[in-house]
């Protein structure tokens, strides 16, 4: 049965599962941004199973894995909803009052990944693969914060106005090479991103690059994904990538601007429950332009402030699945 893939895919699942949600908070100013992960994992030790609450906390600059039981897991099975012992997280509300995590913040409508003939969310076609071993899919490409502030430790932030995103990914293996490019804070408010890469494993043929890039620009939506067979084109410059997407006489260009120094070290655990680490980043910057290459115009020129960068994994493995320079 397919089922809305905001929701939890692990009622059958008991073992080696992994299935964590993405939820990215903006204060109205850009300065300040969160990311706070609920999720569950399931390893071949049923004693070691557990829920948790994963937190990248740019305020100071800090990560934080707080476990759960299983038990205090919940997730809704009509809409996305998943508490952690208290603590809720929906299209809602963002309520969280655990360790030196304090408030509530209420959520207005999500924008979603548009879903038509013409252009098919490609991650939401692949989720319907059972044999597949890893899964993401984004829940909402853009939303506003209408009103709250969290406390963290002795400093309260007001949240109000601000921007949240949201992702999730799902899996029954060891993690697999990604690389996630987000924002939604553009100056102009016209222009939101997501970007995702990852290796996908496959039965016969071992591998494949897997990508879902979305782009927004006043209210029209973008997409440059495999499924779609978009042209794609990256280059790295240490800690920075320049990306370069083409479908049909649209081209995006991706380039993104970090500071070593600013990316937190972050931990997952594998289904052997052994822990490993990716890098993430929340206060990037990525220039976004967009160009029609029938008639040589400009769509859009823009630099997003706050973005999410996430690099988990082997990135070298890129190098033998697309055509990278």
């Amino acid at each position: 049965m397919k089922i809305n893939p905001d929701l939890y895919h692990g009622h059958d699942q008991y073992t080696n599962f992994f299935e964590g949600w993405y939820f990215k908070i903006v204060d109205a100013t850009g300065r300040y941004s969160l990311a706070f992960i609920p999720g569950i994992s399931r390893t071949e030790d049923a004693k070691k199973h557990h829920s948790f609450i994963q937190v990248i906390d740019l305020v100071n600059h800090s990560y934080h894995y707080c476990k759960y039981s299983v038990d205090d897991f919940y997730s809704n099975n009509r809409h996305l909803k998943v508490n952690i012992g208290l603590n809720e997280f929906s299209f809602h509300k963002i309520y969280v009052d655990f360790e030196k995590f304090h408030g509530l913040l209420y959520l207005g409508p999500p924008k979603k990944w548009p879903h038509t003939k013409r252009s098919p969310n490609m991650m939401r076609l692949l989720n319907y693969i059972p044999f597949l071993e890893s899964h993401s899919h984004v829940c909402a490409i853009d939303g506003n914060i209408e009103e709250g502030h969290l406390k963290i430790g002795n400093q309260i932030i007001d949240f109000s106005n601000g921007k949240y995103y949201i992702e999730k990914n799902w899996r029954k293996s060891h993690p697999t090479p990604r690389i996630g490019i987000q924002s939604n804070y553009f100056k102009d408010g016209r222009a939101t991103l997501t970007c995702s890469l990852e290796i996908i494993p496959l039965p016969i043929i071992k591998e494949f690059l897997g990508f879902e890039i979305g782009v927004t620009v006043d209210q029209k939506f973008y997409s440059f994904t495999t499924a779609n067979h978009s042209k794609l084109n990256i280059s790295f410059f240490d800690r920075d990538i320049l990306l370069c997407v083409t479908k049909d006489n649209v081209q995006l260009i991706l380039k993104t601007k970090s500071k070593s120094e600013d990316f937190i070290d972050c931990q997952e655990l594998n289904h052997q429950n052994t822990s490993f680490l990716y890098e993430a980043i929340l206060n990037a910057e990525v220039e976004l332009t967009l160009l029609n290459k029938k008639n040589n115009t400009l769509i859009y020129h823009g630099i997003g402030k706050a973005c999410g960068i996430k690099y988990r994994g082997d990135l070298s493995r890129f190098y033998t699945t697309a055509k990278i320079s």
